[in-house]
């Protein structure tokens, strides 16, 4: 078995020319190409095709997170901007309380042109669509790492969602190398997102309309939804040499019990032919973290019962799919997360993934992946990477992948095509 510890990054490298990444999307979403990748093979389709190739029975997951204008730029009376780039609550922790609050709140921000902002506050008038004016104000609060605490606070009854949502920018990747514009308002948000929380798009959705939802629910295919909350973490390059020297970022996840019940139901009653596909890759991880928190539930439970079980403890960490032998069957796991919300009155399970998939990774749940084409040297080329695991004479099977993606006029990264790849 692979030591994904010693994997070296610079294996997992690729040309991609400039003119390959989509600054922006086609017109019409789900006329994008799609490379679908089975059994060793490789061809193409388009989007739109995309429900004919997963059968009747099958499961399909999506991430519903909606990408928040995160970027506020706030004018210094001296005239210098200042950048205050919004990444996850602090205080309230919970997206939703956070977001709710009505006179202050404190968020952990990435800070641009911070020697510009040596001391004191910011601030910036605010105005809703209703009228209602306030003025918003920010202070530093503290440091964690390369990001600052940051406080906000104002008056006027107005909750820090309206804020955000009049004066905020969308924060659209950095490789576009362009400004936002109005209409990334609407083509970079999946049309089922929901959960507002996400400073990137899970892009793999990107591609769907509701004719495409609308074609598998029909064709008797399952459509779950979950969160997870896509961070700036996302971006963050591999600058070790190996794996071992990267540090992955955690994101919030949240899964309702209605979700873990049809997968329950599906692992139970599935058909020989049926699919269990994840709309990308943080769908992946947020499934493929179910397993090992199902493992600690159980742990735990025979340390203390249920009760004594808090959300920090069922996080799942970078290296704990590698770092000893899981053996408890998969639905064995995912029954161990109902009868934990069940025993808890919970309705939803919310917690925190770091999972780190690479070669060496065991998929447990997912065996099929509907997702974008990614950067060179990135973790989710890893992932993808582990997924097709495999040789042969032509070169590593992400290598062929992404070597017929660009002989054949793929776009690539979040605006680009997609492709399907399934694990037979």
């Amino acid at each position: 078995m692979i030591n994904p510890r010693t994997i070296k990054i610079s294996d997992y490298n690729y040309i991609l020319p400039d003119e390959r990444i989509a600054k922006y999307p086609l017109s019409e979403r789900d006329q994008s190409n799609l490379l679908v990748y089975r059994n060793g093979q490789i061809g193409q389709r388009h989007f739109f095709d995309l429900p004919e190739l997963i059968p009747a029975g099958s499961m399909i997951v999506f991430n519903n997170t909606k990408v928040i204008q995160a970027r506020l730029h706030f004018r210094k009376p001296t005239g210098g901007m200042v950048e205050v780039f919004c990444l996850e609550p602090d205080a309230p922790k919970d997206y939703q309380q956070n977001f709710a609050a009505e006179s202050e709140c404190q968020w952990i921000c990435l800070v641009g042109n911070s020697k510009k902002w040596k001391e004191g506050s910011l601030q910036m008038e605010v105005g809703l669509k209703d009228g209602r004016r306030t003025v918003l104000y920010c202070e530093r609060a503290g440091e964690t790492g390369p990001s600052q605490k940051i406080r906000f606070h104002w008056e006027g009854g107005m909750s820090f969602a309206q804020i955000l949502d009049a004066i905020g920018e969308l924060p659209i990747p950095p490789y576009l190398n362009r400004a936002t514009e109005e209409k990334d308002k609407e083509t970079y948000q999946t049309v089922y997102s929901r959960i507002k929380g996400s400073v990137a798009a899970p892009t793999a959705g990107l591609h769907y309309t509701e004719k495409e939802l609308g074609a598998l629910k029909e064709k008797g295919v399952s459509l779950q939804y979950l969160t997870l909350h896509v961070g700036a973490g996302t971006f963050k390059p591999v600058k070790s040499e190996t794996i071992e020297g990267h540090d992955m970022h955690t994101e919030f996840i949240s899964v309702p019990k209605s979700v873990i019940e049809a997968i329950a139901a599906f692992l139970k009653n599935r058909r020989p032919e049926a699919r269990f596909v994840a709309t990308g890759t943080t769908s992946v991880r947020t499934l493929e973290s179910l397993y090992y928190i199902g493992e600690k539930i159980a742990a735990l439970k025979q340390e203390g019962g249920f009760g004594r079980i808090h959300p920090e403890d069922l996080v799942v960490h970078q290296w704990e799919p590698y770092d000893y032998q899981h053996t408890m069957p998969v639905a064995d796991a995912i029954r161990q997360v109902l009868e934990y919300l069940t025993a808890t009155g919970q309705d939803t399970l919310v917690t925190a993934t770091q999972i780190l998939i690479a070669p060496g990774f065991r998929y447990r749940l997912v065996d099929t992946i509907v997702t974008n084409f990614h950067m060179p040297q990135s973790t989710l080329l890893l992932l993808v990477s582990a997924f097709v695991d495999g040789d042969n004479p032509d070169g590593p099977n992400w290598h062929r992948i992404y070597r017929y993606a660009l002989d054949n006029g793929f776009r690539f990264l979040s605006y680009g095509d997609s492709s399907i790849l399934f694990n037979d």
